[in-house]
């Protein structure tokens, strides 16, 4: 079984691998600091996405679940996703949901059923999660087998994934188990330098693994929706990369971060310090306005775009302690401030999306669209289950 947290290295350690990033952190700060001064006061679109790492066999001794506990947890989330997307809608009266990105090598056809019937309900979109290498170094060859094979029956079996038109491939978004996507995790928990080359010739629109900070694999590029800098067959092309411009064209895959932004909110012995803040919904850090703002503070959008702001946040789904923090009552209190604050103020205004929807008002953004976001969200690609009879 995979347990999908980082792993846990001394203060030390975690400092050394964060270097890349804290390096490069105060140079971002102070463009964002300048791209504020320069900015209009135009009311901001929150595109508020959650990419789930769901795995229903997850548990902390770490052998999975039998299959009917997994299905019994499956059948109790979706009661809980039913009951927040009921109560919470969004700016356009969308409800809120996640995207599930359920794990490859984790596949049952019953279990696929049960999601697969919550996104005919609206309460989200299925989509590829992979660990592998954990044990040994992954092949690329069956890295490809793995993502085609869980492609195509996700796709056929399930109606789930999308398409740029009807009959045409199917198309996927990806998370990569334990953060080590392209083998950036100093060859632990891959093993394939040229795996987003892969995931490109088989379909992946768009990564949605970062931030993986405090973990060794995030790279330097943070807050920014972009391409990858460096040829797609080398480890870790996603090092560097131009962020989304508006009138500039796209090569598949783009990569979607996070927020990744110290938090000094925190006081120890009377003083300040920092808590990395990496959009992650747990309990033990507790949903407020002030996150809201720093994950607005980071400006993730398409260049020429500014006022389109990206917010992809993430959970592990069966981290049954953080659950009330993903979909439960917390998350609810904290979406409906937030929507109450959207309406008095009219500083913002807030989009549910799921990560295809996401991926298409970004290449609205890039296409020159303007106005209200959510009028993008079938912009290029479609979900197989909605063209299918």
């Amino acid at each position: 079984m995979n347990v999908e947290v980082p792993d846990g290295p001394g203060k030390l350690d975690k400092l050394r691998s964060s270097l890349p990033w804290l390096v490069r952190y105060p140079f971002w700060r102070a463009g964002q600091f300048i791209r504020h001064i320069n900015s209009t006061d135009t009311r901001a679109h929150l595109i508020i996405l959650v990419a789930n790492h769901f795995e229903p066999a997850w548990n902390p001794a770490g052998l999975p679940m039998d299959w009917d506990t997994q299905l019994a947890r499956v059948d109790r989330w979706a009661s809980l996703a039913r009951r927040i997307g009921e109560t919470v809608r969004d700016h356009d009266g969308t409800p809120f949901r996640h995207t599930y990105f359920y794990p490859a090598e984790q596949y049952n056809r019953l279990l696929l059923e049960r999601i697969a019937a919550m996104q005919a309900e609206n309460l989200g979109e299925v989509e590829i999660h992979l660990h592998h290498g954990v044990k040994q170094p992954d092949t690329a060859e069956n890295t490809r087998r793995a993502l085609e094979d869980f492609r195509d029956a996700l796709a056929q079996e399930h109606k789930c994934l999308s398409r740029f038109s009807k009959g045409a491939a199917p198309m996927y978004a990806f998370v990569h188990g334990n953060w080590a996507l392209a083998n950036s995790a100093n060859g632990r928990n891959c093993g394939v330098d040229s795996e987003i080359q892969i995931l490109a010739e088989t379909g992946c629109y768009a990564d949605f693994t970062l931030p993986s900070a405090p973990d060794v694999s995030q790279v330097p590029r943070l807050n920014a929706v972009y391409q990858c800098g460096r040829p797609l067959s080398e480890r870790t092309p996603h090092k560097t990369g131009p962020t989304l411009k508006v009138g500039e064209r796209t090569t598949l895959p783009v990569i979607f971060t996070g927020p990744l932004v110290l938090d000094w909110g925190r006081r120890s012995n009377g003083m300040p310090g920092p808590r990395i803040d990496n959009g992650a919904l747990t309990a033990n850090y507790p949903l407020d306005s002030a996150r809201l703002a720093r994950w607005r503070g980071a400006g993730i959008a398409v260049l020429g775009r500014p006022e389109w702001i990206f917010i992809k946040l993430y959970c592990h789904g069966f981290f049954e302690h953080d659950q009330s923090a993903m979909i439960g009552q917390d998350m609810q209190r904290f979406l409906e401030g937030a929507l109450e604050e959207a309406e008095r103020t009219n500083r913002f205004s807030m989009h549910f999306a799921t990560a295809r929807e996401a991926f298409n008002i970004a290449m609205a953004a890039v296409d020159g669209q303007s106005g209200e976001p959510g009028l993008y969200r079938d912009y290029r690609l479609q979900t197989i289950m909605s063209t299918n009879p």
